[in-house]
């Protein structure tokens, strides 16, 4: 492998890895490849470390953005340009480039089979807080719950400037299930660089809040990144595909935190029917000797699947969890 490509894989912490440089050699040609080295910079400046014209680097620009591995900062004169700041970054983005072939698709999902678990595992070791957070399904919550504005899906959607949704990246790649693909919901700034790039599809309110019903009749967990201002996204992430869900299921890494909320039986009202045990991915409802559901807390994400479907409605969501939980800025800084 050319050492442009690995030294890509090196500037978002992965230089190690056997698979990052061949994606980057899938997704850029060697003068593409050498465009992304010499950022950060303006086209003139990128132009002239090149040697090429200002006119030929910024239609390459271009390219890379729609690819997703150029970010344009979008504040003062001339534009400053950079590449991809991380592997999340570099996963989302580049997987929803619209000419990606099947074998750049299956290279990462090779990649998040193979090496992702071990580089979860490091990442949840030396990260303060989990990367994202679950927030509560369900379009109306009990009124028994404190939902703050950020974690109210209803809330976060009819004040968002801007939505458009996009494929979901991991299932894109994964192809382990038959749930919804077109389930990404991008807000405001993030909406606005899909439109751009051309890889989103701008929503009304309404139509929003119909993907988000449907999303949680599909099984569908809602992922927000993990801080109180909700300008990015909303995932809608099953256990089988998604990048996070299986290396917790499966190797119990925490590269997501739980909501808020943990679910509750009231077992005057269950009915023992067991629809809630099936639809928790997380081990978290078990059924008692008399078959009422109980809900082991220290499992429970607080995801509420098991609430919205519970024929009884004798499951609710309650606090488990103080305001202050959720942090203000990612990572508290």
């Amino acid at each position: 492998m050319q050492n442009q490509y690995v030294e890509l894989a090196n500037r978002i912490g992965l230089g190690q890895s056997e698979r990052i440089p061949k994606i980057f050699a899938l997704i850029a040609d060697p003068e593409e490849a050498a465009l992304l080295l010499a950022l950060p910079g303006d086209a003139s400046k990128i132009a002239a470390d090149l040697g090429k014209s200002e006119e030929t680097v910024s239609a390459m620009l271009h390219t890379l953005f729609v690819k997703g591995l150029v970010f344009p900062s979008g504040k003062g004169s001339p534009v400053m340009y950079r590449m991809c700041r991380d592997l999340v970054q570099f996963h989302d983005a580049s997987i929803l480039w619209p000419d990606a072939p099947r074998d750049f698709l299956d290279l990462w999902q090779d990649f998040m089979e193979v090496e992702w678990p071990s580089v979860a595992k490091m990442m949840s070791q030396i990260m303060p807080r989990p990367f994202t957070r679950v927030i509560p399904v369900g379009i109306t919550v009990p009124a028994k719950t404190h939902v703050l504005a950020f974690e109210d899906i209803k809330d976060i959607i009819e004040n968002a400037r801007t939505i458009s949704v996009t494929k979901c990246t991991c299932r894109l790649t994964a192809q382990k299930c038959d749930r919804k693909l077109d389930a990404c919901l991008q807000i405001n700034r993030a909406a606005d660089y899909n439109l751009a790039r051309g890889t989103g599809r701008q929503l009304t309110k309404e139509e929003a809040l119909d993907l988000m019903r449907e999303a949680e009749e599909d099984g569908l967990i809602h992922v927000v990144m993990n801080k109180q201002n909700v300008d990015h996204f909303i995932c809608s992430c099953c256990p089988c595909c998604c990048q996070t869900m299986p290396v917790l299921i499966q190797h119990n890494i925490s590269v997501i935190e739980p909501s808020r909320f943990s679910a509750d039986v009231d077992p005057s009202l269950c009915t023992s029917c067991g629809m809630c045990v099936e639809r928790c991915y997380f081990g978290a409802v078990v059924q008692e000797e008399d078959n009422t559901a109980q809900i082991n807390k220290d499992k429970c994400m607080g995801c509420g699947l098991c609430q919205v479907t519970c024929p009884a409605s004798a499951i609710s969501m309650v606090e488990v969890r103080p305001k202050d939980y959720v942090p203000e800025k990612l990572f508290g800084n």
